[in-house]
């Protein structure tokens, strides 16, 4: 039989009062004297229990006047059958793979999904999170709305943890919470297609990133992380950041795409859709892939089958990660301490786009 040091009982037996109904919200603790003589312990293992109550905010020491409950038993939630799941879009991209994924688990589970959609806006978030508050639901998976920017919704998540509603991310975190999140490991998936890149002789690497969202940001840490390994020097001038709203203006301003890869053998792109549209725009101003130039995008979507030449990418496990996610969030409502977190480890797919570069000899 394990050993429990006499505090630690002492420190369970008062959380089994309160969650038993024997002491509520309130209440005065028993005295010092009156704990040491119930359970035969020292004044200073009683003082020891209740500093880690204290601590744990379940106390709280009133001078002259006693111990006191601090600490509320939350009523059990009456289940809904309803998920809330919030994604930043619908049909593009990756994002209608992932929310069939989803949708099939917890359909087959009994449960009705309540989906919304923010095409990444804050204000949409908050919009999406009201009404499944408002709606009680028993869970939310949500893909985060500009991760990798300030988030001024983080206290509705705090309702939600309020409420005992489990909350599940997917693709991405906010970095000032500490829901579960079920993603690729973006870092490793940007070293890992950068670390291909070299491999196959290139050095001077161009590389076009998000930067609203921390999904662009991880996969750049990788990029960077690749070039560190391998002695590269870090070229700021061959690097290209854009936001949401920047996606579309990519291709009709091409020259801040032809600013960044001048020089450079090949471009590393934050995703597929942007490597997609890097490629017309190397391909209007007469520079081939991947005779002139290498591409590499990152998710494996459909448009990497697609592109022409076929896009080598970063495989992202889209259905897999959507079905981790229900599956997940289904197994938190169940039990609270369940460690939802996954992170993907990322491969490369190797597609024509890419080319081995030879270097000059002057």
């Amino acid at each position: 039989m394990a050993f429990v040091p006499k505090y630690a009982f002492l420190v369970n037996w008062i959380k089994d009062q309160i969650l038993h109904g024997d002491l509520h919200f309130g209440d005065r603790l028993y005295s010092e004297n009156e704990l040491c003589s119930i359970f035969g312990i020292s004044r200073q293992t009683v003082r020891q229990a209740i500093g880690i109550l204290e601590q744990e905010q379940v106390v709280s020491r009133r001078r002259g006047s006693g111990t006191y409950v601090t600490w509320q038993k939350k009523p059990a939630r009456r289940g809904t059958k309803k998920i809330g799941v919030i994604s930043t879009y619908v049909g593009e991209y990756i994002f209608m793979d992932i929310l069939h994924s989803v949708e099939a688990v917890l359909s087959t589970n009994g449960y009705a999904t309540q989906i919304s959609f923010t095409h990444n806006q804050v204000e949409n978030e908050r919009r999406a999170l009201r009404a499944m508050l408002d709606s009680d639901v028993d869970g939310i998976i949500v893909e985060p709305t500009k991760s990798g920017l300030p988030n001024p919704n983080l206290s509705m998540y705090d309702e939600f943890r309020s409420r005992n509603i489990p909350v599940l991310f997917f693709n991405a975190k906010y970095p000032g919470l500490d829901f579960p999140v079920v993603r690729l490991d973006d870092i490793a998936a940007g070293e890992m297609v950068t670390s291909f890149l070299i491999g196959r002789g290139h050095t001077k690497i161009a590389g076009i990133f998000q930067c609203d969202d921390i999904q662009g940001m991880l996969r750049y840490e990788g990029y960077i992380q690749a070039l560190e390994k391998n002695n590269i020097e870090i070229n700021s001038q061959r690097i290209l950041w854009f936001s949401t709203e920047d996606i579309d203006e990519l291709s009709l301003y091409p020259e801040r795409i032809m600013k960044r890869v001048k020089d450079c053998s090949a471009v590393c792109c934050y995703n597929d859709q942007i490597a997609v549209k890097v490629i017309k725009v190397l391909e209007k101003n007469g520079i081939s892939v991947p005779d002139d130039i290498s591409v590499t995008g990152m998710d494996n979507s459909t448009l990497a089958e697609l592109c022409i030449p076929p896009l080598t990418s970063v495989y992202n496990p889209i259905s897999l990660l959507g079905e981790t996610a229900a599956k997940n969030l289904l197994s938190l409502i169940e039990d609270p301490s369940f460690n939802a977190e996954v992170l993907f480890r990322p491969v490369v797919i190797e597609r024509s786009s890419v080319a081995v570069h030879t270097q000059s000899v002057s």
